[in-house]
């Protein structure tokens, strides 16, 4: 019988986006570019899902370039994915600010083994993208940035969102990293297809970190009192 792993496992083997993009916007998948993400990943999720527990979800936005676009693990930079989960890249080094803030979330939690047997972390659009600035810097891009970029990927998102359900996710609540287009944007999708009993908003990990850092104990604080809640 297959494990929770296995089939998030399976999910990201086969992870493609095959539509067309806007013009300037490239797809983020490292499951694809970097032959060892895929072992990575069997890694991680044999070490923290092999089993047939059900787990909520906890849905961000799209991966960044510095941790799931490198790790191939939401929120999870490679520096966390070493140091604290023990998984090794070799050759590549980042650090995101949405994965320290988790990180310091799911020690206060009680740590990775904890926090993974109870919750599933993906993402509304489990691919990420990034686009050309002007002065020729790569920049993150986000799934709802640009109307055109948001409509030719709702089919994938929602086939995505179907296949991560069947994982042995307990829809009754959903976690959204993100209070506003995010947010916005998963309830619209909700009203419409009845993927989760209730949606949940945070504040996304990066906005906290960029904007509120002063803040941060608050929020790991809001974090963990919603997330106690379902106890």
């Amino acid at each position: 019988m297959s494990t929770f792993a296995d089939k998030v496992i399976t999910f990201y083997s086969g992870l493609d986006f095959k539509g067309i993009l806007p013009s300037g916007v490239s797809v983020l998948n490292p499951y694809r570019t970097n032959p060892q993400i895929l072992d990575i990943v069997r890694l991680f999720y044999k070490k923290y899902y092999d089993d047939n527990n059900e787990r909520y979800f906890i849905a961000g936005i799209n991966p960044g370039r510095f941790g799931a676009g490198v790790t191939g693990i939401m929120f999870t930079d490679t520096k966390r994915l070493n140091e604290i989960c023990g998984i090794k890249i070799s050759g590549i080094e980042t650090r995101e600010l949405s994965s320290e803030f988790f990180y310091k979330m799911i020690e206060q939690y009680g740590g990775a083994e904890k926090f993974y047997s109870d919750f599933y972390v993906g993402a509304v659009s489990p691919l990420g993208f990034t686009m050309t600035h002007n002065d020729g810097r790569i920049i993150n891009c986000n799934y709802y940035d640009f109307e055109e970029l948001k409509n030719s990927l709702i089919d994938f998102i929602i086939e995505c969102l179907k296949k991560q359900l069947s994982f042995g996710i307990n829809n009754h609540v959903c976690f959204c990293l993100g209070t506003g287009k995010n947010y916005s944007f998963l309830q619209e999708l909700n009203k419409k297809y009845g993927f989760f009993g209730k949606i949940i908003p945070l504040e996304h990990p990066r906005f906290i970190m960029q904007y509120r850092r002063k803040k941060v104990d608050f929020f790991i604080e809001k974090y963990l009192s919603a997330l106690a809640g379902l106890k």
